[in-house]
């Protein structure tokens, strides 16, 4: 059986989704996918520069919001759309990961949703039945 990589919920006034994943580096990559599908129709975007990561933090939960953090943020200084994510190196308490997309093209590229950060608010990282879960909540 093949499992969703994420789904979106409901939340008043912000953006939520869950991601899913068989391991923690799936699980990150796939949440990285539902954070930018929500910018931007993903198969628009073309994998011509690619930036390594490396993100850290003291629990789980606050590398998630570290991770997506720091994808927004070259999003809003460097216009970067990104659309694959390969965690090259995980630890509790940091991952490494190469990220390729491209810089928007205001010609071919329409944005859905403007994000202003990722919180805290009802955030969980865990481990279900063998697959890892996450639930993040988007201000937007």
């Amino acid at each position: 059986m093949r499992h969703k990589k994420y789904e979106y919920i409901d939340h008043t006034g912000d953006l939520g989704f869950k991601a899913y994943g068989t391991t923690r580096e799936a699980l990150f990559s796939h949440a990285a996918e539902a954070f930018f599908q929500a910018i931007i129709s993903l198969e628009t975007i073309q994998q011509k520069e690619e930036r390594l990561i490396e993100v850290g933090a003291a629990a789980l939960d606050e590398l998630m919001v570290g991770w997506l953090s720091e994808l927004l943020f070259l999003f809003d200084t460097e216009h970067l759309l990104l659309r694959r994510f390969e965690i090259t190196n995980m630890k509790d308490c940091g991952l490494k990961a190469r990220v390729r997309g491209e810089v928007m093209d205001p010609t071919r590229h329409e944005i859905k949703t403007g994000i202003k950060a990722v919180t805290y608010h009802q955030l969980y990282v865990k481990q279900r039945g063998g697959i890892w879960e996450a639930q993040v909540i988007l201000d937007i």
